[in-house]
């Protein structure tokens, strides 16, 4: 039988016991409906994963007892940082899902153009802490033993000239495709739309500090489509799937 996997931000060590916050516990009683003596997966995104058994599952309280470390590493050795166009609703946060399972290490949500998506303060920490329980669920899921990073919302401009390796753009119109080009110390930076794409001006701010436009096949591809068709890619040229 499947043993659940849970990520939880506190130390972890064999032989200590974990009291899991309210939304963990709550996972636990009423989506997982586990039961004391039951065992569970945790890891806290520093390496590894520990195997612990359920002393206590009540309304009061869920506490795990650390039992054993598991020295696991899933990690592709390619760094992939994934700066995205923020789109609506539900193509945003598939593309976060997907973009975790798929092994990026990090991602930044941005401002572009394009977006129909406004945000005041209020509402960026709203759809950072969303976006963070989806990464975070993502790499549960998975079986990641490290949590990607998830910046904070940027202005394309902003973000480009900070980011490191080789740095590609997605665009549809490109005459070079990812199989011309190699990355600089196991790290690539990709940059993908939103719906609408970028502007001519985005176009040539990103050109102008070293990113490369690149084109996925010969279609246009879907926001979401192309985050995911473009991150198989890298791993399948420089990183884990070959």
């Amino acid at each position: 039988m499947r043993v659940s996997r849970l990520y939880v931000s506190t130390p972890l060590n064999v032989g200590s016991r974990v009291e899991l916050d309210d939304d963990a516990a709550h996972y636990v009683r009423s989506v997982l409906r586990l039961k004391q003596d039951q065992t569970i997966v945790l890891f806290n995104g520093q390496g590894g994963e520990y195997l612990g058994r359920f002393s206590e599952v009540s309304r009061k309280a869920v506490r795990v007892e650390i039992e054993q470390f598991v020295d696991r590493d899933v990690e592709s050795l390619l760094a992939v940082s994934l700066g995205l166009g923020i789109s609506r609703g539900d193509r945003m946060d598939w593309a976060v899902q997907k973009a975790v399972e798929l092994g990026v290490s990090q991602l930044t949500p941005l401002v572009t153009e394009r977006c129909v998506i406004k945000f005041n303060d209020d509402k960026k920490q709203q759809r950072l802490q969303h976006w963070q329980g989806i990464v975070q669920h993502a790499a549960e899921q998975s079986g990641r033993t490290r949590v990607p990073v998830l910046g904070e919302i940027a202005h394309l401009e902003n973000w480009a000239g900070e980011q490191p390796g080789l740095r590609v753009f997605l665009d549809p119109y490109a005459d070079q495709t990812l199989a011309d080009l190699q990355p600089e110390n196991n790290r690539v930076t990709l940059l993908s739309g939103p719906e609408g794409g970028f502007s001519d001006r985005e176009r040539q701010a990103a050109k102008s500090v070293g990113f490369i436009p690149v084109r996925m096949g010969a279609r246009i591809l879907r926001t979401e489509t192309a985050v995911l068709s473009a991150l198989s890619a890298v791993q399948t040229l420089w990183g884990d799937f070959n």
